[in-house]
């Protein structure tokens, strides 16, 4: 690309896997600058074989076929006011205030939207966005999100795994971004491969991510994985038998893009005065799956069925139908982990 940019004869060409060289051509003089061995630049890194099973996954780790085993998210005869409490003291869903403020929010003097939102400066802000510059007139900028569903990978880890990406979607969604193509995806993985069962979630999860991007015409770029989340110890007291505690597959997404003004960030703060109207997008085509939430969490519970993405295109309509009814939009925020 910068060749090109700058009229500059050169060509990078891409040889078959087979030769495995790097080859940079010169059209004026017609012979090779550089022509070297892939060997050179990344010497001979081993190949890691492993094996995972699902039909080795032990009872206490669930797969969503064996939702017949688990109870209801909450208990029967729960009251709402009980439950309300419980979830706005579970920490994913109450006030993050106390880790945000304590540093400068405002450094570079860049910050176009921090988590702060409306004038009690409540910390529920989807998505983070910074300015390209200091120049007034100067609106684009860069947008980043997050997304992650660890809790309902213990039910099922593939729909965890989309859940993950289309939260991390929804959320750079309050962002101006011209179109969901612009969107780039982080991927963190964390799993005990090598625990019996796990290496075959993993497989799905992976497999379920990069299904789910390609119908959303969206790339992985870049990521990274921790693969020993898994923890032996012997206790000391006498006869005790080693103790195992195993995290379960998770996935942290990020997305980034470009935001064309970062001036028309959209965030949960309702706006009065005039004609307006509060609307529900229901993604999930009815269904109210509450498995792995934080309502099913403060009681100690999974819950049989987790939400999933099952139509892609659904949820491509909407990021782009956002977009482009910006100007009419006051507020907007995604339904998250307590589902209210």
């Amino acid at each position: 690309a910068i060749a090109a940019r700058e009229r500059c004869p050169i060509a990078v060409v891409g040889t078959a896997v087979a030769e495995q060289r790097l080859r940079v051509t010169d059209r004026l003089s017609g012979g090779h600058v550089i022509d070297i061995p892939m060997d050179v630049l990344f010497a001979k890194p081993p190949r890691m074989a492993r094996e995972g099973d699902s039909l080795r996954a032990p009872r206490v780790l669930f797969d969503s076929s064996l939702a017949r085993y688990l109870p209801p998210a909450t208990p029967l005869g729960a009251r709402l006011a009980d439950a309300v409490e419980r979830v706005l003291r579970l920490p994913s869903v109450a006030s993050k205030a106390f880790l945000i403020t304590i540093g400068d929010r405002s450094v570079t003097g860049l910050v176009g939207r921090d988590p702060m939102v409306g004038p009690w400066q409540v910390p529920v802000a989807d998505v983070a966005v910074t300015c390209s510059g200091y120049d007034p007139a100067l609106r684009t900028g860069e947008a980043m999100a997050m997304g992650e569903r660890p809790t309902l990978a213990v039910v099922d880890a593939a729909a965890a795994s989309r859940m993950a990406a289309a939260e991390a979607v929804l959320n750079i969604a309050a962002a101006a971004i011209v179109d969901l193509s612009w969107v780039k995806l982080s991927a963190n993985w964390m799993a005990a491969a090598s625990f019996p069962g796990e290496g075959a979630r993993l497989y799905s999860a992976v497999e379920a991510l990069s299904t789910l991007c390609q119908d959303l015409g969206i790339s992985v770029p870049v990521g990274k994985d921790s693969m020993s989340m898994q923890v032996r110890w012997q206790p000391p007291e006498t006869g005790a038998g080693e103790r195992t505690v195993t995290a379960p597959v998770s996935l942290v997404v990020t997305a980034f893009a470009a935001a064309s003004n970062t001036r028309a960030t959209l965030t949960p703060q309702l706006q009065p005065g005039g004609a307006t109207r509060l609307l529900f997008v229901d993604l999930a085509g009815g269904k109210r799956r509450l498995g792995g939430s934080a309502l099913a969490q403060v009681y100690g519970r999974t819950g049989a069925h987790v939400p999933d993405v099952e139509q892609p295109q659904r949820l491509v309509g909407f990021f782009n139908a956002l977009q482009q009814q910006r100007p009419h939009i006051l507020a907007y925020h995604d339904r998250s982990d307590g589902g209210l």
